[in-house]
């Protein structure tokens, strides 16, 4: 049993009369609303997320005092 277009074209104006064009249109904003801020949060993560060290932090300090060099100013483990 398939639907004819009459069965979709009912059902397009039965939930047309329950819900309004105005509450149909509403949820449609709100959905298109969602995905950009979900498309905006996501860009947000991938611009945030530093790259990886090839060495950590401790491990230059390490080198460093072994090596009686001073570390870099921007290797420095602040705290």
């Amino acid at each position: 049993m398939g639907l004819s277009f009459w069965h979709l074209v009912i059902l397009l104006l039965v939930v047309v009369l329950l819900f309004g064009r105005g509450k149909i249109s509403d949820v449609m904003g709100d959905v298109a609303k969602g995905i950009k801020s979900f498309k905006k949060g996501m860009a947000d993560d991938e611009e945030t997320t530093p790259p990886p060290a090839t060495q950590r932090p401790l491990e230059l300090e390490a080198t460093a005092k072994k090596q009686g060099e001073a570390m870099p100013a921007g290797e420095r483990k602040v705290g």
